[in-house]
C-alpha cells in the first residue's frame, strides 16, 4: 500500500492514514502535493507491484483522461495507493500528478457507514482514509471481514480522540 498524504493532513490529530501506515505492514506513505515524476513512478511501481489508485469515478467533464480498466490480477500483485486530503485535496493532488491520472482506479462499492464520529462529514458514505483503506482491502480480496483488527484499531483511535475533546 502506498499512501500519498497531503501536507496539511500531517499535524492532524485525527490523521487516520497515519494510523493505516503503522497497521499495514509494507506501506509506504509520502508527504505531498505535487510530486517529482520519477520519484512518484517508483513509488507507485516498487516491487514489481502493479498501482491501483482507490478514486471514485470523475465525471468525463473533469478534464482527465479516462483511467484505463482496472487489471485482471491477484490482489497481492496490486499497490493500493490511496490519497489522504479532503476531497478538495485529493483532487488537486489527482490533477497536479499526470501518472495518479494514468492508474487504473478502484471505487468502493457497498459502502458501509462511517464511523469516524470525530469530524464532520457531509454524507454517511465519507470515510476516513483508514476506513476506506480497510473496506478496499476487503472488496480487492473478496473477504469484507478480514480487515476488522485494522477496524478495531481505528474504533479505538476514534474513541482515544473523542475523550480529549470531551475533557
Amino acid at each position: 500500500m502506498l499512501i500519498l498524504q497531503h501536507p496539511f493532513e500531517v499535524g492532524n490529530a485525527k490523521n487516520s492514514a497515519r494510523l493505516l501506515h503503522l497497521c499495514v505492514t509494507g506501506s509506504v506513505m509520502a508527504t505531498g502535493e505535487a510530486f517529482d515524476a520519477e520519484v512518484l513512478d517508483s513509488l507507485l511501481h516498487a516491487d514489481g507491484r502493479t498501482p491501483l489508485l482507490l478514486y471514485p469515478a470523475t465525471p468525463d467533464d473533469a478534464g482527465l483522461p479516462a483511467p484505463p480498466p482496472m487489471p485482471a490480477l491477484p490482489a497481492e500483485a496490486l499497490r493500493l495507493v490511496l490519497l489522504d486530503a479532503t476531497w478538495r485535496k485529493s483532487r488537486k493532488m489527482l490533477y497536479l500528478n499526470p501518472a495518479l491520472q494514468r492508474l487504473p482506479r478502484l471505487a468502493l462499492t457497498d459502502v458501509a457507514p462511517s464511523n469516524y464520529r470525530i469530524r464532520k462529514a457531509h454524507a454517511p458514505h465519507q470515510l476516513a482514509s483508514l476506513e476506506a483503506a480497510a473496506q478496499a482491502l476487503g472488496q480487492l480480496e473478496g473477504v469484507s471481514g478480514q480487515f476488522t483488527r485494522l477496524l478495531d484499531a481505528f474504533d479505538g483511535f476514534v474513541a482515544q480522540q473523542a475523550a480529549y475533546v470531551r475533557a
